[in-house]
């Protein structure tokens, strides 16, 4: 999403009186307006459709909170105009499935809300891979009166799905600007907007506060990313052998090396833990990863393949750096002719089945070295490194100027004729016999 999203609650019970602060709030700079489910019961699929009638070009939702007959109550609400529909998290994957058959068949996307759910991140991310489009973090009503805030939640599960996720829950506009600056893309506000005697001054106040929190936020990210930057560039300049003297002689992955010679990759982790053969998880994370970034597996053994020439395309098409395999591959031969940059254990003809087990962004342990999430991978024909991502930018600058100082030797042996044991005075070192 471009910007945050303000989602304004009509938990009404008149259609008139939601109408007339549906429009004050969009005055004011409401984004979507969504007709709570205190409303459809009380006015049916009616409020739905005079709302998407009296407001063509803004985003209907609405809040079904369905929890069975997922394709039945879909299909009504996007006949009647609604732009999102939102279902129970709690409801079983069958009446998820046949919502999301709904939507897709009528042109509506489904919004999954997370209320009473024990477990929201885990959930949510069980949500995304049924193809649910949004997700929200909402506490209920009754929950709010007893004091549970929906911000603990969200922290976590906004770091672990990749759709737009809301938060709902007796949001102010401090709340709704912490919420943004904790990562959600929507917040949905009811009462301190549509029971405020001043609907518009109420709007723009938390539009003004997610606004500021947003760009805040997107000046941070900028921040990172430029340092990000110039890491990615620094690691570049060096060898794994500067980089393994960084580190104080820290050692590479024991036993993986380059099917294509002569290939340097530098990028950010993207971990696969997954059993020997199966090769679901590997597959699943190129759609994880991003341009730029090195998928590194690791594998509970090597007799079956877990990567092979077709995965590697869509890693070539979608701009990714490289993958290191703690484990088997196939399709060796192509894999060359591509010139891709594959690091690996062994090379097998045979490739295993995609069962599924495993996890994404996990830490792993790969040749016999540690990865995390998001650490700083470099390869060569040296080996493979692994920098911690909270030491990167240290690592990376003393990496380069190790290599200064390897260029001054380098230098002096060539030009002035010195041996390097002359250079570094090595002699002297030497225990007087």
């Amino acid at each position: 999403m471009d910007k945050p999203v303000l989602q304004v609650a009509l938990d009404l019970l008149e259609l008139k009186r939601a109408i007339e602060i549906a429009e004050e709030a969009l005055i004011g700079g409401a984004d979507w307006i969504e007709a709570g489910t205190p409303l459809i019961k009380s006015e049916g699929m009616n409020a739905i459709r005079e709302l998407k009638k009296r407001f063509k070009d803004c985003k209907i939702l609405a809040d079904m909170k369905t929890i069975d007959t997922g394709a039945v109550e879909v299909e009504m609400a996007a006949k009647s105009g609604a732009d999102v529909v939102i279902i129970l998290a709690l409801s079983d994957n069958s009446t998820i499935k046949e919502a999301l058959r709904a939507a897709r068949k009528y042109g509506c996307e489904i919004m999954g809300d997370l209320i009473n759910i024990k477990n929201p991140v885990k959930r949510a991310k069980e949500l995304e891979e049924l193809g649910v489009d949004y997700v929200n973090i909402h506490v209920g009503i009754d929950q709010q009166m007893i004091g549970i805030d929906p911000l603990k939640a969200l922290s976590k599960t906004v770091n672990e799905v990749n759709i737009p996720v809301a938060a709902a829950g007796g949001l102010d506009a401090e709340k709704a600007k912490q919420c943004i600056s904790m990562g959600a893309n929507i917040v949905i506000v009811g009462s301190n907007i549509v029971k405020s005697g001043n609907v518009v001054e109420s709007a723009r106040k938390i539009r003004e506060a997610i606004d500021k929190a947003w760009k805040i936020g997107e000046k941070a990210k900028l921040k990172r990313k430029r340092i990000e930057e110039e890491i990615r560039e620094m690691l570049m300049k060096v060898s794994t052998p500067n980089i393994s003297d960084a580190m104080h002689r820290a050692r590479a992955m024991d036993g993986i090396y380059p099917i294509v010679k002569g290939k340097k990759i530098v990028g950010k982790a993207i971990t696969v833990s997954t059993m020997d053969g199966d090769w679901a998880k590997t597959v699943e994370a190129i759609d994880v990863a991003g341009k730029g970034d090195i998928i590194v597996i690791k594998c509970s053994g090597d007799t079956a393949a877990v990567w092979g020439e077709l995965a590697t395309r869509s890693c070539i098409n979608k701009g990714i750096e490289g993958v290191i395999i703690d484990g088997a591959v196939r399709d060796v031969d192509d894999i060359k002719e591509l010139g891709y940059p594959i690091f690996v254990k062994k090379e097998v003809p045979n490739a295993g089945e995609p069962k599924g087990f495993g996890e994404i962004n996990v830490k792993v342990v790969c040749g016999g070295v540690e990865v995390n999430p998001g650490d700083w991978i470099v390869a060569d024909d040296n080996g493979v490194m692994v920098i911690p991502k909270e030491r990167a930018f240290e690592i990376a600058k003393r990496a380069l100027e190790i290599k200064k100082h390897e260029d001054r030797i380098r230098w002096e042996i060539e030009e002035k004729g010195r041996t390097l044991a002359e250079i570094i005075e090595l002699y002297k070192w030497e225990k007087v016999k």
